[in-house]
């Protein structure tokens, strides 16, 4: 069986979804393939900046399980500094991810779940996509895949990225500050530890973004001591994070990576859906553009990436290799400083550039190197 659509989209996560229901909404047929079922339980510390609602046209009210307006940062566990900071959505990324799909689907959408993406061919104006259930063909293709996901490297896309990893547990307990997020520098090498608010319970993980595997379980379970949480009888969930290392192409024919599939994960705070939803939305408008007979559209996607978010995630992976190389400098020296809290906020929401924060925070660092 063939089945004919403007585009094929592999992976309902943030980009994958974000794709899908642009494109539909702009009257394009969407196939939308997923090898989970969903609603699907994703581990994500899920914190995203309140700005993606103005990107979308429906109310992700019911997709947040908690509003952030403070931070809470420590340093070893000890040296703690709180601030008032932008508003930070806390989301459930199956509850999350799920209310995109199912406005997609109102939109048009066909999506299949359960159902896994054996491989794909190029054609000379498409692709044909072979999965568990039937072969599908397309005149686009988007790989939203995730960090798991073989679509790269089907669609010879050689991405420029560093493998993270983290570590992440729900706890169902009292939450005593339930509009406060909690990260703890110092206790693991490159990389942080945090305690998320959700409206019922922790969201409590470990991530760390340097070259070499660090065992995060022992430094989690300490720091879940401190909320009073105990983690010997949870299931901790782990997860590569594809950091982004520099530009690389995004396109090839026919074809586009989006989200963690393209490595558009932030290399200092590992924010990861923001630039998700944004690259699925850049992509719709570009595939759109595509179909609509305009040549070159694909490469200006990448284009786009680049400028919108390369250029800033550059700075980010600077000002990661200076913080974490000693953080107990850039401890003191940029987070105990007044209103960095408040900047880092004003970022999350797209309302400052990286470039200006990571030149500020360098131009304090260097003078000790």
């Amino acid at each position: 069986m063939v089945l004919i659509y403007n585009c094929i989209i592999v992976g309902a996560g943030p980009s994958g979804a974000a794709a899908a229901y642009h494109l539909a909404k702009r009257g394009r047929s969407v196939l939308l393939l997923e090898k989970e079922t969903l609603p699907r339980y994703k581990p994500c510390g899920g914190g995203v900046g309140s700005v993606v609602q103005e990107w979308f046209d429906f109310d992700f009210e019911p997709g947040i399980s908690a509003k952030v307006d403070r931070i809470r940062y420590t340093h070893n566990l000890g040296d703690p500094v709180e601030a008032l900071t932008e508003p930070v959505w806390m989301v459930r990324r199956e509850i999350f991810d799920h209310l995109i799909v199912q406005h997609a689907q109102k939109q048009g959408v066909e999506v299949h779940t359960d159902t896994n993406v054996l491989g794909i061919t190029p054609l000379s104006e498409g692709w044909q996509v072979q999965t568990s259930e039937a072969t599908f063909t397309g005149s686009y293709l988007i790989g939203a895949d995730g960090a798991k996901g073989p679509m790269a490297r089907w669609l010879g896309l050689d991405r420029k990225i560093l493998i993270g990893g983290a570590i992440e547990a729900e706890v169902a307990a009292p939450v005593p500050q339930p509009t406060t997020a909690h990260f703890e520098f110092g206790l693991i090498q490159f990389g942080y530890l945090w305690n998320f608010p959700k409206v019922d319970g922790h969201s409590i993980g470990a991530g760390t973004f340097g070259r070499q595997k660090i065992n995060l379980k022992q430094p989690l379970a300490q720091y879940a001591q401190g909320f009073g949480l105990d983690l010997s009888n949870t299931v901790i969930h782990g997860h590569p994070l594809l950091l982004w290392q520099g530009d690389s192409p995004l396109d090839t024919h026919c074809a586009l990576l989006v989200g963690e599939s393209a490595g558009i994960v932030d290399p200092f705070t590992a924010e990861g859906i923001r630039p998700s939803l944004h690259t699925g939305i850049l992509a719709a408008q570009y595939i759109d553009r595509a179909l609509a007979g305009e040549t070159g559209a694909l490469s200006t996607y990448t284009q786009a990436v680049h400028e919108q978010w390369g250029q800033d995630l550059i700075w980010a992976k600077r000002l990661a290799e200076v913080f974490y190389r000693l953080p107990t400098l850039g401890y003191h020296l940029g987070i105990k400083r007044p209103g960095s809290t408040a900047r880092m906020g004003e970022l999350f929401n797209g309302k400052v550039r990286y470039r200006t924060i990571a030149q500020r925070a360098l131009n304090r660092l260097r003078p000790v190197f």
